[in-house]
């Protein structure tokens, strides 16, 4: 292997080295957020798209080679849909893969647009992360918050990982499982490439691009959701580490009133910059938190449905299985940390009332805190509008619409 494949393999697998060390060394504190290992995994993989990477040398030319691919087989699937027009199971798995892969080009082609934007995000929250812990009263209690929030997106990325390669070996494995199937992603080429019979030579070169192009697609979304979902969680870790020092500000005081000002004043600040981040995120997420609330609901409704219809055949109702498992994860995963992320903001107002000292006698300190509550009610949210926003009770919703709609498939079928 080239000293350029090792060093993008190191690369991408340092955030697994880190969170190993984190996990197994109670002590140990990991360098960076996690967002910051995510980005690093996208670099690993050159499909990082801002300013700088796109600069670097024959970054245009892989660029503009994904895009080609991308294009080309986003063609051949919605040609080798008309072909299963007849078969309602194989015309549900086209048609989830399409969505899959819709999903997958979208964001490719925002990122484009949205990848410098996401680096401003990045860089405020690893400077919130580097002063997210001062000495003093609740400094260990800080340690332990911080360190619990990376161990647990460890875990979760790492069971989203296995998930994730159990789906890209069903995918790459489709020939052996359909009968009638002769590629991993159904696809039609021209002149019928893709044939076995007419064309064995095409059809191993169409197999084998296929084999190394749908791999790459899906770890890319794997790690660009993972960077999503992450910078939500470093929010709400920034969240609870002002609610720390709120709870802790008049013992770290002493009961210096000049001090306690000066300490409140730049939690204010840090409550403030808070905010400027989640509504800087939510603005370059708009388009894909969108996306994705439609990819999710279609592909429950679907994945579901082909399940139920397919169940006589176990290796087929197997895959919409896989996929419908995946679907539900991601939607209940952004709802949970969403939610999570809501409660903690509401935390807020309790740690400020918490942080009240009536011995220091300064009407300016409590009018502050009284500003700081009364801001803290109206919970920060992952949201984009005029979509609502990414919560528990807004899962459900959506849960039940597409119940709703499968149980209405299921009776038109009977």
């Amino acid at each position: 292997m080239t000293p350029l494949g090792m060093e993008s393999l190191k690369r991408y697998f340092r955030f697994y080295k880190e969170g190993w060390k984190v996990l197994r060394n109670p002590q140990e504190e990991t360098d960076h957020i996690v967002t910051y290992y995510f980005r690093e995994q996208m670099k690993s993989m050159f499909l990082y798209t801002n300013s700088a990477e796109r600069s670097l040398p024959h970054r245009t030319l892989w660029h503009t080679l994904f895009l080609i691919q991308l294009s080309l087989l986003f063609i051949t699937m919605c040609y080798g849909l008309t072909e299963s027009l007849g078969d309602i199971v194989e015309m549900g798995r086209d048609l989830s893969l399409i969505l899959l892969y819709i999903f997958i080009a979208f964001k490719v082609v925002y990122f484009f647009w949205y990848a410098d934007g996401l680096d401003e995000v990045i860089d405020a929250l690893e400077d919130a992360y580097r002063h997210s812990v001062r000495e003093g009263p609740g400094s260990e209690e800080a340690r332990k918050t911080r360190r619990w929030h990376f161990i647990l997106v460890v875990l979760l990325l790492t069971t989203w990982t296995f998930s994730m390669a159990v789906f890209i070996i069903l995918v790459i494995t489709s020939p052996l499982l359909v009968t009638k199937q002769n590629l991993p992603v159904h696809a039609k080429f021209p002149l019928d490439l893709q044939s076995k019979l007419k064309h064995p030579k095409a059809h191993v070169l169409c197999y084998l691009s296929q084999v190394v192009v749908v791999p790459y697609y899906l770890i890319w979304l794997l790690c660009v959701e993972g960077l999503s979902v992450s910078i939500y969680w470093e929010i709400t870790c920034a969240i609870k580490m002002l609610c720390i020092e709120l709870r802790h500000l008049s013992e770290s005081c002493h009961g210096d009133g000049q001090l306690l000002r000066r300490e409140l004043n730049r939690l204010i600040g840090l409550h403030q910059k808070i905010l400027n981040i989640l509504n800087r995120t939510n603005e370059v997420f708009t388009g894909t938190l969108k996306m994705q609330m439609i990819i999710n609901f279609f592909l429950v409704s679907l994945s579901v449905f082909e399940a139920l219809i397919a169940r006589k055949d176990s290796k087929v109702a197997l895959q919409f299985g896989v996929l419908m498992l995946l679907a539900l994860g991601h939607l209940s995963l952004w709802s949970k940390f969403g939610d999570l992320m809501s409660q903690e903001s509401l935390d807020i107002a309790q740690a400020a009332y918490e942080a009240y000292d009536p011995h220091s006698g300064c009407n300016e300190v409590v009018r502050d805190l009284c500003f700081m509550i009364s801001r803290a009610q109206k919970p920060m949210q992952v949201v984009a509008s005029p979509f609502p926003p990414f919560n528990l009770i807004n899962y459900t919703a959506i849960l039940n619409q597409c119940f709703s709609i499968l149980t209405l498939l299921l009776n038109t079928m009977d």
